[in-house]
């Protein structure tokens, strides 16, 4: 195999930014209509996520590396601690704020939050989700 590489075919680089469904679950109890989803985002150094907002609400923990968050419309809270205990509200990151956060936070994007992201790090950004969106719902939409 490496001498197949060393011949003269290409390995293609990874995605700036990759998206993995872990695992997901259409009309849980206690919400018919929605699909309660959990998820892994990575984001390479130097990549972006563009100005965008997600059709139900989702929760964001930072599993590796810091992210720079801007939010145009809306506002999160950004929390540390074990979310069953008294997690502890840090920050919040309102309408025309940027806010770094960091591996062990997390934050809840609510529909009506407008938002991007970036990394500004040298190493990879690794996000866990858990969505709860209507279902047949992209796990984001765009905004112009």
């Amino acid at each position: 195999m490496a001498g197949a590489l060393a011949a003269g075919a290409s390995k293609s680089p990874a995605p700036a930014v990759s998206r993995v469904a872990l695992a997901q679950q259409v009309d849980p109890v206690g919400a018919p209509g929605r699909t309660l989803g959990l998820s892994r985002v990575r984001i390479a150094p130097g990549a972006r996520i563009a100005l965008h907002h997600h059709p139900g609400t989702q929760l964001a923990y930072i599993q590796r590396g810091v992210l720079t968050y801007s939010v145009r419309d809306g506002s999160v809270d950004v929390m540390r601690g074990t979310a069953d205990a008294s997690p502890q509200v840090i920050r919040t990151i309102g309408a025309g704020q940027t806010g770094k956060i960091r591996r062990g936070q997390w934050i809840v994007e609510q529909p009506s939050t407008i938002h991007q992201a970036r990394n500004a790090g040298r190493v990879p950004v690794v996000i866990l989700l858990a969505t709860l969106f209507t279902n047949g719902s992209p796990p984001s939409l765009p905004v112009k």
